[in-house]
């Protein structure tokens, strides 16, 4: 048995990537196995199935920087995505412009 109080955080760090490759590997394996025993079970019945894989999203939402802050109070800030908020509309039918209120 490793002894992780031990290792280096580089070990650990390779610890953790092998273990987590070795269980993705054993999961798709038994998921095949179990699949298989799905569908010999199935045709043993005269019945089909069809496996939809769950495929999951690598898409991740990114982070939007602040573009615009309100000039009363900083910390209300406004990526200039979606629909403009209360202080900004408020200022904007004042007659400011919106570059006004620009982070720089």
């Amino acid at each position: 048995m490793i002894n992780i109080q031990e290792l280096s955080t580089i070990e650990l760090q390779k610890l953790i990537t092998d273990a987590q490759a070795e269980l993705e590997t054993k999961q798709n394996g038994m998921r095949k196995d179990v699949i298989a025993q799905i569908k010999e079970l199935a045709s043993s019945i005269n019945v089909t199935v069809e496996i939809i894989e769950d495929k999951k999203s690598k898409k991740t939402k990114s982070f939007v920087p602040a573009k615009y802050a309100n000039p009363n109070n900083p910390s209300d800030t406004w990526t200039g995505r979606g629909l403009a908020p209360k202080w900004m509309q408020a200022l904007i039918a004042e007659g400011r412009s919106k570059d006004e209120f620009l982070i720089r």
